[in-house]
């Protein structure tokens, strides 16, 4: 039985242009102790997708339209702000995509960690204090005692990124929800960011949600894998079975964009066209105006989504 199950999402932004579908019908499972990869380019709707489980789309001028967020039978859309409260952090954390925004500078790291451990655990202010400074030498960090009374500013990072790490799985959450965790982070420490994830994932049992647009991350941490694009889901599966038999274009085009180590000058390839604008996307398959495959019919018409067995993909290719 999933430990989350999404259906239908459909997140809106009503702006002064018109209205702009950032997540329209999104559904997917996350089973326990898994991790599911969601990508996609910029703007596909990854990130919204994610803050829209926990209600943290800024409202207005975002709406949650309508959806299920199902986690342990309780659905998190219906919660009252007091009410998610008691999830965000403690059922459901969340590691930002910018550390140095996410962190308050006003208040150190360890004081920000404490914070969400006193908030959940009841504990007094230095037993959380306490706990926060294990927290950071969990995470790899050095001279944590230390570290613990730094302001984010006093800190690179890598290790900003750690704290966002400790901070969240401070409270043992049944769901991590990673946004980018490795973004503007150097090769090495991309590699250690993943790694302590995936061993807070294997400690505690925890479930993933690895949002990210590259696809080499993807191959190497995700269980499942989800491929959005101008909001919807365009191929999802096991991981294995979209990444050696990639149905949709779009997941052809982006798993052709990493670099193969077998080099030659023309191992890159680079996928034609842009994403297009959300208010004014084209009529059809959004994806018609960068496919060499498109029929006639992908000019007029959304496809369905076919499923065949765990793998399902929206495209006429295959309807």
């Amino acid at each position: 039985m999933p430990l989350l199950s999404v259906r239908d999402l459909k997140t809106y932004f009503h702006v002064h242009m018109g209205t702009v579908k950032s997540v329209d019908g999104v559904s997917f499972d996350l089973e326990p102790g898994k991790t599911l990869g969601i990508v996609g380019e910029s703007g596909s709707g990854k990130t919204v997708s994610c803050l829209s489980l926990v209600k943290l789309v800024p409202m207005p001028p975002g709406e949650i339209v309508s959806g299920q967020a199902l986690l342990e039978g309780i659905d998190l859309l219906t919660l009252s702000e007091k009410e998610l409260r008691k999830v965000r952090g403690r059922k459901i954390s969340m590691i930002f995509q910018e550390p140095m925004t996410a962190l308050n500078p006003l208040f150190t790291v360890g004081e920000q960690i404490a914070e969400t451990i006193r908030l959940h655990q009841k504990l007094n202010k230095t037993e959380a204090f306490e706990k926060a400074v294990e927290m950071l030498s969990a995470v790899s960090i050095p001279l944590p005692q230390v570290r613990a009374k730094s302001y984010p500013h006093q800190m690179s990072g890598g290790m900003k990124q750690r704290a966002m790490i400790a901070l969240a799985m401070s409270c043992r959450p049944r769901i991590l929800i990673a946004d980018e965790p490795s973004t503007a982070l150097d090769v090495t420490v991309q590699a250690q960011i993943l790694l302590l994830i995936h061993e807070f994932k294997k400690k505690y049992g925890t479930s993933v949600i690895l949002v990210t647009h590259n696809m080499g991350v993807i191959t190497s941490t995700a269980d499942e894998v989800m491929v959005m694009y101008v909001g919807k889901m365009v191929e999802k599966g096991d991981i294995y079975e979209v990444f050696n038999n990639p149905r949709h274009p779009y997941t052809q085009g982006l798993l052709e964009c990493i670099l193969k180590s077998s080099g030659g000058k023309n191992a890159l390839k680079t996928m034609p066209g842009f994403i297009p604008n959300p208010i004014n996307k084209p009529k059809g398959c959004a994806f018609n105006p960068r496919c060499s495959q498109r029929k006639a019919i992908c000019l007029a018409e959304e496809p369905p989504v076919i499923r065949t067995g765990g793998h399902e993909t929206a495209c006429w290719l295959y309807a």
